[in-house]
């Protein structure tokens, strides 16, 4: 900050120092005037001239340093009080944007909260004709034609609940409720819900829960299996999906593997990332989205996400779960 100030203050200072080496040079060439005394008003200007950056510094310095280490986040209450003319406009430039950023904040997440709330009516509205057509598929008498609707019923499905947890995805913290839950009930409706897809790859589940009573959300950890298992189903043919529970000191761990096409070792460290798609297999019907979102489900949740895979093999999610006495905090929100 000290450079910064002599940087600032440069021309005054050489303006300073040119007057003195002036009254130096004009006693060296004039003989009538006597050099000595000249050259020791020169270094009392000199020292006094030091004094006053000193003080000038101490007293204008805390303001810019203070603006420096200013945090935004349209907080003013880190600025300090202005004690000079220029500090003043400085100030109050900075408050007056610093209004207007908030009123245009404040109007822009109106509009986006209605939006959200609009999109979130109407998913709920598409459930209905979704569940009344789920009932006519399952009067069909054409197994053939069943499968195929039921699958695309399914998609439909899938991508509409999808969307509506990624609108839920920002207000998460306040719509979360910790309980105890069973696994394998949960584990067996997500399975159930894959039945058509899953028979129609011929994929099979070998479920071992030796770990069943976790705490978490219900709801949303649904949302985190049901990404890990239509990734597992959707990247998968005639295999089975192994789904097994374990304890190891004090955490229940979920592991969710399968023998599919696997994930290329250079795509590992960015699945998570928002709208990430394989680069070794393009998949123009990907959205990119689903393993965000479960991540981003999971650190709310205190849930440790891993992942392996080798290509050609198969991949292997493992979920870590905390320990009770870390749900503490969370159950207080």
């Amino acid at each position: 900050m000290f450079k910064k100030f002599l940087i600032e203050r440069r021309s005054w200072i050489l303006l300073f120092l040119f007057i003195q080496f002036l009254f130096l040079f004009i006693a060296y060439i004039d003989l009538s005037i006597p050099f000595t005394p000249v050259a020791y008003i020169v270094f009392l200007s000199l020292i006094i001239f030091i004094v006053f950056l000193a003080v000038r510094y101490n007293k204008e310095a805390p303001f810019y340093k203070a603006l420096e280490e200013w945090e935004s986040g349209l907080d003013l209450s880190g600025i300090m009080d202005a004690n000079s003319p220029f500090e003043r406009i400085v100030d109050e430039s900075i408050i007056e944007q610093t209004k207007k950023l908030k009123r245009t904040a404040a109007r822009n997440r109106l509009i986006l909260e209605q939006e959200r709330d609009d999109l979130l009516s109407w998913i709920h509205e598409v459930k209905t004709p979704l569940t009344a057509m789920h009932l006519m598929i399952e009067r069909l008498e054409d197994e053939k034609m069943k499968a195929q609707l039921t699958y695309e019923w399914l998609r439909i499905h899938l991508l509409l609940d999808q969307q509506l947890h990624e609108k839920r995805i920002s207000f998460i913290e306040n719509d979360l409720h910790i309980e105890k839950i069973d696994l394998q009930p949960l584990v067996f409706k997500e399975i159930k819900n894959l039945q058509s897809w899953c028979i129609q790859k011929g994929i099979g589940f070998e479920v071992d829960l030796n770990a069943d009573e976790i705490l978490s959300d219900e709801k949303w950890l649904a949302f985190i299996l049901r990404q890990l298992l239509t990734n597992a189903v959707k990247y998968s043919v005639s295999s089975d999906i192994i789904i097994r529970s374990t304890a190891e000191n004090d955490h229940t761990v979920l592991e969710v593997k399968d023998f599919g096409r696997g994930i290329d070792a250079k795509d590992l460290p960015r699945i998570f990332d928002k709208g990430f798609t394989s680069t070794t297999h393009p998949d123009q019907a990907a959205t990119g989205m689903g393993l965000y979102l479960a991540k981003k489900a999971a650190t709310s949740l205190m849930i440790q996400i891993q992942v392996s895979s080798r290509p050609g093999t198969g991949t292997t999610f493992i979920l870590t779960f905390p320990k009770s006495n870390d749900f503490v905090n969370l159950t207080r929100m």
